[in-house]
C-alpha cells in the first residue's frame, strides 16, 4: 500500500502525459495544411487510412509514422518517470484513449490502431517490431477482405503472444496489452458497423422520410 501510495503521483503524471500524447492531432492539423476536414471526409476519422483515401498517400505516410511515435514517445515518457510494468497498461490505456477522443480536436479522433502499435513496439522492441509486421503485411495483403486492419491487428497480437510464449517474456504484460488491443478492437468494430449504417442511409435514402411532405 505505501508503495502504491509513493508511486501515485508519478503514476498520474505518466497518465496525463500519456494522454496528451496520444491526443496530438496529427491527423487533424495535417489534413487541414492540405485544405481537407478530415472529420468530414472519407470515414470521418482520424487516421491514416482516412488520411490516405481524403488526402494522399505521401500524407498519410508522415501522419502513421506520427501516431506510432505518439504510441512510442507515451511508452518511454512513463519509464522515465519509473512506471514500472504493473502499471504501465494504465498509461497505454491513457494513451489510446487520447487519440480516440483528443481534447485538442473536439473530443474526437481515430480508432488507435497507430498509436497501439507504437505502444506494442516501444514496450517490446524486437518482438513487437516483427509482431507490427506481421500486421501491416496481413493488412495490405487481405485489400479485398472487409475489415483488413482489425485482421492485421489480430494477427499481430497472435504472432506476440506467440514470441511471448516460445521465448519466455512477460506474460502479464503480454495479457495485459492483450486487453488494450481487445478495446481497439472493440472501438473499431463499432466505428465501422456505425460507418457502414451512416453510408447504406446515403446510398438509399429511407423512401417514406424521402417522399413525406411538410403539412400546411
Amino acid at each position: 500500500m505505501a508503495a502504491l501510495m509513493d508511486s501515485a503521483p508519478l503514476l498520474t503524471i505518466s497518465l496525463l502525459v500519456g494522454y496528451l500524447f496520444g491526443a496530438l492531432p496529427l491527423a487533424d492539423r495535417i489534413s487541414r495544411r492540405r485544405g481537407v476536414d478530415i472529420f468530414a471526409s472519407g470515414t470521418r476519422l482520424a487516421g491514416a487510412s482516412n488520411v490516405r483515401r481524403s488526402v494522399g498517400k505521401y500524407t498519410a505516410g508522415v501522419v502513421l509514422v506520427g501516431d506510432i511515435a505518439k504510441g512510442v514517445l507515451a511508452v518511454i515518457s512513463a519509464r522515465v518517470l519509473g512506471v514500472d510494468d504493473a502499471w504501465i497498461i494504465l498509461v497505454a490505456t491513457a494513451t489510446v484513449v487520447g487519440h480516440w477522443h483528443s481534447v485538442f480536436a473536439g473530443f474526437r479522433g481515430g480508432d488507435g490502431l497507430a498509436t497501439l502499435g507504437g505502444i506494442v513496439i516501444a514496450l517490446f522492441p524486437l518482438y513487437g517490431l516483427i509482431a507490427a509486421l506481421v500486421a501491416t503485411a496481413v493488412a495490405l495483403g487481405a485489400q479485398k477482405a472487409p475489415y483488413t486492419s482489425l485482421m492485421g491487428i489480430v494477427f499481430g497480437y497472435i504472432t506476440l503472444a506467440a514470441l511471448g510464449f516460445a521465448y519466455e517474456l512477460d506474460l502479464g504484460l503480454i495479457l495485459g496489452i492483450g486487453g488494450v488491443v481487445a478495446l481497439v478492437l472493440a472501438r473499431a468494430i463499432k466505428s465501422n458497423l456505425r460507418r457502414r449504417r451512416f453510408e447504406e442511409l446515403e446510398e438509399f435514402p429511407d423512401p417514406i422520410g424521402a417522399t413525406e411532405q411538410p403539412r400546411a
